[in-house]
């Protein structure tokens, strides 16, 4: 039996019993030989826990196990042959994850940094635009919708016609002064009466077959009918009473002038607009004047026009004196309808334009200086504004097209309608068809 550890037997003891090598090599023998190769017990080291360790830590020290043998005497790991920095996983990264030595800690890879995903970046930005445009569309939404004035109910109107095919706005110019100052007032030729009346009045239908715009003078001469009081609720019937259609506004604001309108046409409202004076020259000026071509000059000390025949820019001042001009025309009522389309069609034509719409710069200011004197019914929408503001941009372009009433004479200074053609006329716009009616003045 042996009782030498294993690996020796008894060749490897001297004749004294002495550890050693039979031929006298070994340890503290007196051969000059050195000592041979013998078995060391390897160091094995247990598997890494899972997971990666902390970015820039030392994982815990395992203890250590121990295999004896001939057969492990290849797998002993020294830690030295690979670069491995004791304490540290494979590849003496510091304890970083592979996946993230290079960035943010170690630098650019070998090679350079990787190419950016330029698909994900533009998806990203795509749906940030996105996003903004969102949230800016609705705030301007709710701040110009809490600026209109839903001021008049048209529910109070009695006794409507039938509805007809596309959407009929009536649309008023006031000479109302509310919130002017006294040199505003003698800078835009308005004068100090009280109240408000009606400069101009325009119906706009907005159909498949182009918009028409038709102007209603002033001095035409209407009857008024059977109404209900817009304040007092009082039902006020029938006299056979003939009046100017402007009379009718002063008598019992928007609402009578609906309700006449619609009786001495038989075409029903769907909406209704008004804007001041203020308004109206704010707006002009908020977009830097309007352009227009003017055929022949004129002048009237009662508007404080005073222009020259061709093309030229007019400011907010200009422009109402433009449109408010009477007394210097043959035809005062109808002459100052006409000027009062054009400017109003070339207005809307150069606001409605890309350089006004997308540039918040200018957008801003001409809905603020419009919405902040616009009066309109209760029922009416940013939408259906929008809709009668490109209507009004197209009359002068593609199908549109602008009239006035037909008149047939005149009784007492009065304009007569003519009561045949402005039946065809309405016939037309109720089923919606195209205008062949003219009118001879």
């Amino acid at each position: 039996m042996n009782d030498w550890p294993d690996g020796w037997t008894d060749d490897n003891r001297d004749g004294n019993g002495n550890a050693g090598n039979a031929r006298g090599y070994g340890r503290g023998s007196a051969g000059a030989q050195p000592e041979g190769a013998q078995v060391m017990r390897h160091v094995q080291r247990p598997a890494a826990p899972p997971g990666p360790p902390q970015y820039g830590g030392v994982p815990p020290q395992q203890p250590r196990t121990y295999d004896a043998g001939p057969d492990q005497q290849s797998s002993y790991d020294s830690d030295y042959n690979t670069g491995q920095v004791y304490g540290s996983p494979a590849g003496g990264n510091g304890g970083v994850p592979p996946q993230s030595r290079h960035e943010p800690y170690g630098g650019p890879p070998p090679g350079g940094r990787p190419a950016p995903n330029w698909r994900r970046r533009i998806k990203i930005g795509s749906l940030t635009l996105v996003v903004a445009l969102l949230v800016v569309s609705i705030g301007t939404y709710f701040w110009a919708d809490s600026k209109l004035k839903r001021e008049v109910d048209l529910s109070k109107v009695i006794e409507r016609p039938s509805a007809g095919d596309g959407t009929n706005y009536l649309i008023v110019g006031s000479d109302s002064r509310e919130g002017m100052s006294a040199e505003e007032k003698k800078k835009l030729h308005t004068g100090s009466a009280e109240g408000k009346r009606t400069d101009s009045m325009m119906i706009l239908h907005d159909g498949s077959n182009g918009p028409t715009l038709i102007s209603l003078p002033r001095d035409s001469d209407v009857e008024i009918p059977s109404f209900r009081g817009s304040e007092s609720g009082k039902l006020f019937p029938a006299a056979g009473k003939r009046t100017k259609l402007n009379a009718t506004y002063s008598t019992d604001g928007p609402e009578l002038l609906v309700r006449t309108v619609e009786f001495n046409t038989g075409l029903r409202i769907d909406h209704y607009v008004e804007i001041g004076f203020a308004g109206f020259a704010n707006i002009v000026d908020a977009i830097g004047g309007v352009e227009i071509d003017i055929p022949k000059a004129f002048k009237d000390k009662n508007s404080g026009a005073d222009f020259q025949a061709g093309k030229q820019t007019l400011d907010g001042e200009e422009s109402l004196a433009f449109v408010r001009t009477r007394y210097a025309f043959a035809n005062s009522d109808l002459d100052r309808t006409k000027n009062q389309q054009k400017f109003l069609a070339a207005l809307a034509s150069q606001t409605a334009t890309p350089g006004t719409i997308i540039n918040p710069f200018k957008l801003y200011p001409v809905m603020g200086a419009g919405l902040d004197t616009l009066i309109v019914d209760k029922d009416m929408s940013l939408w259906s504004l929008g809709q009668m503001f490109f209507a009004m941009k197209g009359v002068t372009g593609g199908d549109g097209t602008s009239m006035n009433i037909p008149i047939s004479g005149s009784s007492g200074g009065n304009l007569v309608w003519d009561k045949a053609k402005v039946k065809q006329l309405v016939q037309q716009l109720n089923n919606d068809e195209k205008v062949t009616v003219t009118s001879d003045r």
